[in-house]
């Protein structure tokens, strides 16, 4: 499993966090003790303090080592882990004043991190733990030594400590609390986003079904038409050229919607894996099919990428999709659409302006969403499909207004390595 998925899960959201805060927790204790050794000149049992922390330190470098695994981090490890801090943090204490100390109150930090991570039980359990260990405190202790300055000197030291226990305390609790939040807003736009992309897909599947059912049920009628046009091509006199020229064209056409209809049929048998092709021949392919179906369509086309051209992703839907793009600028637009393709070595990039009147407010907010079209025999699912197929290949689609008029479709694929 790669990294990227792993941080993706809660568990190793919320350890990389806590690990992150131990080493600065660790830093913060060498340094009080630098400041109570070398600055108010106290003499603590140094020895199992600094093992405290080396313990911490390492048992820190062991849960970084750990979220580089591919096991998932549960609750009653992050539950653990919490645990290991509270225990270390009652031995320092322990060695340093126990409840008098004023970073008694750090006790609070672990207790709000598994309020805000872990389950009820396991928060509860937090809470008995410090608890515990706050009572015990109060008992067994080893007490400070003799501060070697005046009573209010060493209040204003003791003051001094509170305040920065609740600097402490209060910058951790924040953190963790921003960090909860945009975590809880991040879960929340990923599940809107897989609803709408399972809501899309099931449209697609439905609509594949019915297109597979049109496909078998259309063969039978365009067979008939095809010898019906045959017998009356036959039977046309040779003094009707207008006729015989209508019925040419209606022999082609029906020839074009069995040959779609075969690729549909041969294409819902094949697997349709992508496989990679050049940018510049798939746009000449593309575009000698599309021309075939819409001879009356015309065009202005150009390019622009270095030679040989890049490899992108292609199947049979991303052909269709294309099409769908092409047909939708060349329905609205009055004079030959223009297309402009260009490639690096990250990306494809394809603009088809079209210059007709542009894309209402309406049109703007709701383009691409299925069964809406601006077209009066349009079925609003050609802008949909093309959506759906070009995201699906790890692309984009924009559709937008140009100033001196007309709309612009672009897109963008990425570019990938030619497989030998």
């Amino acid at each position: 499993m790669s990294s990227a998925i792993l941080s993706s899960f809660p568990g190793h959201s919320q350890l990389r966090r806590l690990v992150a805060l131990r080493s600065i927790a660790v830093a913060a204790q060498l340094a009080t003790l630098a400041v109570v050794w070398k600055i108010l000149e106290l003499e603590l049992e140094w020895q199992p303090m600094l093992l405290t922390i080396a313990m911490l330190a390492s048992i820190n470098l062991f849960s970084w080592l750990r979220l580089r695994s591919s096991r998932l981090v549960s609750n009653p490890e992050l539950f653990a882990q919490l645990s290991l801090d509270v225990i270390a943090l009652t031995i320092l204490l322990y060695y340093g004043g126990g409840s008098t100390n004023p970073f008694i109150s750090l006790y609070l930090l672990p207790l709000v991190i598994a309020a805000a991570t872990l389950p009820p039980r396991y928060t509860w359990g937090m809470a008995a733990l410090t608890a515990a260990c706050y009572s015990l405190l109060m008992a067994y202790y080893i007490p400070l030594p003799h501060i070697h300055h005046n009573e209010d000197d060493a209040f204003n030291i003791h003051v001094m400590g509170m305040w920065l226990g609740f600097v402490i305390s209060a910058v951790v609790v924040a953190y963790f609390v921003v960090q909860m939040a945009q975590a809880v807003r991040s879960r929340d736009e990923m599940l809107a986003r897989v609803r709408e992309e399972i809501l899309r897909n099931e449209r697609i599947v439905a609509l594949g079904t019915q297109a597979a059912s049109a496909a078998h049920e259309m063969g039978t009628p365009l067979s008939t038409m095809a010898v019906v046009i045959g017998e009356l091509r036959h039977d046309a006199a040779a003094d009707q050229p207008a006729l015989r020229d209508n019925l040419a064209i209606l022999d082609e056409q029906v020839r074009s919607c069995k040959r779609i209809l075969d690729k549909i049929m041969a294409n819902a048998q094949d697997s349709g894996a992508a496989l990679p092709r050049p940018v510049d021949a798939l746009m000449v392919e593309v575009l000698d099919e599309w021309q075939l179906l819409r001879p009356a369509a015309q065009y202005r086309y150009d390019s622009n990428g270095a030679h040989p051209a890049p490899h992108i992703n292609v199947d049979v839907t991303l052909r269709a999709a294309l099409m769908n793009l092409l047909n939708n600028a060349a329905d609205a637009s009055p004079q030959p659409i223009e297309i402009h393709a260009r490639w690096d070595s990250a990306s494809f990039t394809l603009e088809i302006r079209d210059h007709g009147k542009g894309l209402s407010e309406e049109a703007a907010l709701k383009a691409g969403s299925a069964f809406f079209t601006t077209k009066k025999e349009g079925r609003g699912l050609g802008l949909f499909l093309a959506n759906a197929t070009i995201e699906r290949m790890g692309g984009t689609v924009r559709l937008f207004n140009r100033e001196e008029g007309g709309a612009t479709t672009g897109l963008t694929l990425p570019i990938v390595e030619e497989r030998t």
